[in-house]
């Protein structure tokens, strides 16, 4: 498949701090989860790929686009949909009022705007709430009016960080099933702690550690690796064994000095 998203060489730092260590990593049309512990560098890469931060070094390439030059981060925000772990509204404005700015944001035409976040705001369940002030609704709720404004305008790359935090058992399973719909004509990388939403929404998962890959493959792969780790006592189901085992090993690896870049498995 065509790759919409490529990082070459990415590196991150924060002061004395490494966030991304010389990553290399592709993307395509597809549902893509990043998984990783707390400091492993996933919030960091989707910064840097909605292009709201900038990379100390690398490449960066979206939809054609180095995003390096203004010019090419113009033309790349239009198509992009982001959902940051904590994001700002206006709490006077209603959903649609609120879903309809980040429309204009992203220069869409009023005609089609006023459908566009109709559909959204419906999609994500809300649309009995559309004319209800951000303020007044729920922490779940308001969650929802986040993935909304991401996908009002389509995106060809959506970009979701923590994007179930605060949804309830049946809004989280909605929301997988509204990934698996747009991941067949976008490119969706989701970052998320939660291994049960990568085994059920995503076609690939790429575990992050230290800021760097410790393993890359499908959520069955990841789950096999965790099927050779039954007997071991660090998960209560196959694809969370998977998840720790890779961590385990990358850890050790990390320790003896024999983790040089990324290790990758498919």
């Amino acid at each position: 498949m065509t790759t919409t998203v490529s990082v070459d060489g990415l590196t991150v730092r924060h002061r004395r701090t490494t966030a991304l260590d010389a990553v290399d990593l592709d993307f395509a049309t597809g549902v893509h989860g990043l998984l990783g512990p707390n400091g492993a560098g996933k919030t960091s890469l989707i910064r840097v790929l909605a292009t709201v931060a900038a990379p100390t070094a690398g490449r960066v390439e979206l939809l054609g686009h180095d995003v390096a030059g203004h010019a090419g981060r113009t033309a790349v925000r239009r198509r992009l949909g982001y959902l940051p772990q904590e994001f700002g509204f206006y709490p006077g404005f209603t959903v649609r009022e609120f879903v309809g700015y980040v429309a204009w944001l992203k220069e869409m035409s009023g005609a089609d705007a006023a459908a566009a976040v109709e559909r959204a705001v419906a999609r994500v369940g809300l649309a009995d709430r559309i004319d209800t002030k951000v303020r007044r609704l729920s922490g779940g709720m308001v969650r929802r009016v986040g993935i909304a404004q991401a996908i009002v305008n389509a995106p060809d790359v959506l970009l979701l960080d923590e994007p179930t935090a605060g949804l309830d058992p049946e809004q989280r399973v909605d929301f997988r099933a509204l990934l698996r719909e747009l991941g067949t004509t976008s490119t969706v990388i989701v970052s998320t702690h939660l291994v049960e939403d990568v085994a059920a929404a995503c076609t690939e998962v790429t575990l992050m550690e230290s800021g760097r890959v410790a393993y890359r493959g499908t959520p069955a792969s990841l789950a096999e690796l965790g099927e050779a780790a039954e007997a071991e006592d660090i998960g209560d189901n196959p694809i969370e064994r998977g998840y720790a085992t890779v961590l385990r090993r990358h850890r050790a690896g990390a320790a003896a000095g024999t983790v040089a870049g990324t290790e990758v498995s498919r």
